[in-house]
């Protein structure tokens, strides 16, 4: 039976997003406003970094899921633009434990200005979003997003942990990218939730389905590591296997592949060697790893689609049905 993830063409990401166009432009501009710092390196690093290309997608899945709750709390475009602020942050940090010099096709603010800068910066980002946070004067979203940071913060050392290390097990890595990826997916839809006034079968569905999103979103991101083209990815491919990552297409070729094959793998890891690439990339492609990786997606991705059924029929729910199609499908 195919699934239902397997039909939305990734053109319709742009239609999804004139559906909150408006609110979109709103989120840009108080982030540009709130940027503003009379210390000139942030505001060159902030702009860089949140300018950069991305797809704003969290934040838009906050702004639907407030439109599909009928939600028109003036607080929905603070706390989108809190959101945005607490993703690059994220990333700025992220680059400089994985001493990355690449994201997005371009170069990233630490290759630039330096870890250091890098690192403080990453820091404003997140100071600003508690005091955005703050303004909004609700304690359950402060509850929310101070718990999402703390995970993300402890995904991130568990990553650190598990790096070099060929005996991480797939749970080891589901866990890691709950925390340190999907819970902020989670908390977006979840604010829609809470600003809306849903009771909390509607809350806790909500949440369900940006768990499930935000795995099925990096489950790709580190197939793609593996199969796609840099200049679609935007990354030097095998960025994952020089920083020891042990991602789950390394994971499940670990399993599958005979024990000479599994000692190639091993020794990749522990070494983060980019060199042996492309006899990794053999072996995973020859133990049907990323397409294992793919199915695990959309697994993920149906099972967000399913939580949605607790919001009323509208374009804003298919929207974000629609999401976590394009999750699974997109090729960068």
């Amino acid at each position: 039976m195919t699934s239902p993830v397997a039909s939305t063409p990734l053109t319709e990401f742009a239609s999804i997003r004139q559906l909150v166009e408006e609110e979109t432009v709103a989120v840009d501009a108080l982030i540009l406003r709130e940027l503003q710092s009379d210390v000139v390196l942030i505001n060159q690093i902030g702009h860089y970094i949140v300018n950069s290309g991305g797809k704003r997608l969290r934040p838009m899945l906050l702004l639907l899921a407030a439109k599909a709750l009928a939600c028109n709390d003036r607080h929905v475009i603070t706390l989108a633009a809190v959101i945005e602020f607490i993703h690059p942050a994220t990333l700025l940090h992220d680059d400089v434990v994985d001493e990355s010099t690449l994201r997005r096709g371009r170069d990233t603010a630490n290759a630039l200005w330096g870890n250091s800068a890098s690192v403080l910066v990453g820091d404003y980002l997140y100071s600003r979003s508690f005091e955005l946070m703050v303004s909004v004067q609700n304690l359950r979203i402060m509850e929310i997003l101070s718990h999402t940071t703390t995970a993300i913060a402890e995904g991130e050392v568990l990553q650190l942990l598990n790096c070099n290390n060929p005996a991480t097990t797939e749970q080891n890595y589901l866990e890691v990218i709950a925390r340190k990826t999907a819970i902020l997916f989670s908390a977006a839809v979840q604010l829609a939730a809470v600003l809306s006034g849903a009771d909390e079968e509607v809350e806790l569905a909500l949440k369900a389905y940006g768990l499930h999103l935000g795995t099925a979103f990096q489950l790709i991101d580190d197939a793609l590591d593996y199969r796609a083209k840099p200049e679609e990815l935007g990354k030097n491919l095998g960025d994952d296997l020089a920083d020891g990552k042990p991602t789950l297409p390394l994971i499940y070729a670990m399993e599958k592949a005979d024990e000479a094959q599994a000692g190639l793998l091993r020794q990749a890891i522990e070494q983060g060697d980019r060199e042996a690439f492309m006899d990794v990339f053999a072996i995973v492609k020859a133990t049907d790893a990323i397409n294992y990786t793919s199915r695990r997606a959309v697994e993920e991705a149906d099972k967000a689609i399913a939580a949605l059924a607790v919001l009323p029929e509208s374009a804003y729910r298919q929207a974000l049905a629609d999401l976590a199609r394009f999750s699974v499908e997109r090729n960068y």
